[in-house]
């Protein structure tokens, strides 16, 4: 395959499906195996097909409906780690590997990304692998998270002692 280069993509405002920051083993994932989905518009998802990248696309439910795009995007902690900032009403804080998995079930306001392409090949066959480089995720919150958001959290203050006591 010829080497050629293939920027980054960035989308902001973007819609996360099929979210599984957790690496869950599921019917279409194997266990440990991190990945979303972003949702794109039919321009960009031909634009990204042309070149070699790995858009699928969903069949509607109402046969009246268009299909919609979508590119799973891979999420590795294994080379260089994506940088995945969660966004509150307190503040920004930057999501490890062990706490990723809270936005599988978050409410999500807005999401900003830049994905990055792999360019591989594989038995004569080859193509783009998108890998997540930065994720910065807008949290919905309720009344009641905004209201108790100052109260100490008892068990994150509680102190084991090595001995039990």
């Amino acid at each position: 395959m010829e080497k050629k280069q293939i920027s980054d993509i960035s989308i902001e405002n973007a819609h996360i499906v099929f979210r599984n920051f957790s690496g869950k083993a599921g019917q279409f994932n194997p266990a440990g195996r991190r990945n979303f989905c972003v949702l794109l518009n039919t321009g960009i998802a031909n634009d990204l097909t042309r070149i070699g990248w790995n858009v699928r696309w969903l069949e509607p439910r109402d046969p009246d409906a268009n299909r919609q795009a979508y590119l799973q995007v891979s999420v590795s902690y294994l080379n260089k780690p994506p940088r995945i900032v969660m966004i509150t009403d307190k503040g920004k804080t930057t999501l490890d590997e062990d706490m990723v998995q809270i936005l599988d079930w978050a409410e999500i306001k807005e999401a900003d990304m830049i994905i990055n392409p792999y360019l591989w090949e594989v038995s004569g066959k080859h193509g783009i692998k998108a890998y997540l480089r930065s994720l910065y995720v807008t949290l919905v919150e309720d009344e009641f998270a905004t209201k108790y958001r100052d109260v100490p959290d008892a068990a994150s203050s509680a102190i084991v002692e090595p001995d039990g006591n």
